[in-house]
């Protein structure tokens, strides 16, 4: 995976990097192939001019192979990357602090194959997702270690938020 679609600065580094499975492009593989074979066996039934519908089967299934081949993913330890496009590029980058929040999910057979879709919800933007990368758990896993979104104990003490309640109290009290 090169770097020209991305940047690094001095003190960043690479923390994971990655595309989707060549399985996510099996659903327009199955059409593109159904495509050529309804249409070599209508051209053999009915008219073989039919055989010149072949390639946009043959153009399907390669359109989808070059949308996942040409998706790529990289987590650094200051951003998350994401680059898609067959004709263009589409390249998004979005800063570790502005991480809100982090999830993954998994299809039966993405927990069976061990592939899934990790979930980045982004503060001020559309969400960003990592589709069908191997083992999202860790993936996750290496996002949130690093925007400090693990869930963790309130700060202070019960003593502490129990003056802070009694001062807010006063405060209504004395509004009211």
């Amino acid at each position: 995976m090169t770097g020209d679609w991305w940047f690094r600065h001095d003190d960043e580094t690479v923390v994971w990097a990655g595309r989707p499975r060549l399985s996510a492009a099996l659903g327009g593989g199955v059409v593109g192939v159904a495509t050529v074979a309804v249409a070599l066996l209508a051209a053999a039934a009915v008219d073989p001019r039919i055989t010149a519908a072949s390639p946009l089967g043959v153009g399907i299934a390669g359109w989808e192979l070059l949308r996942v081949t040409r998706t790529d993913y990289v987590v650094t330890t200051r951003a998350i990357w994401s680059k898609r496009g067959v004709l263009g590029r589409k390249v998004r980058r979005v800063g570790l602090a502005q991480v809100q929040n982090t999830a993954y999910s998994q299809s039966v057979t993405g927990s069976a194959f061990g592939y899934g879709t990790v979930t980045i919800e982004v503060a001020g933007g559309p969400d960003l997702e990592l589709r069908r990368i191997n083992d999202p758990q860790a993936v996750r896993r290496s996002i949130t270690d690093r925007t400090g979104t693990v869930d963790r104990e309130p700060p202070g003490t019960v003593e502490q938020w129990r003056a802070v309640l009694s001062v807010v109290r006063d405060i209504e009290a004395a509004v009211d």
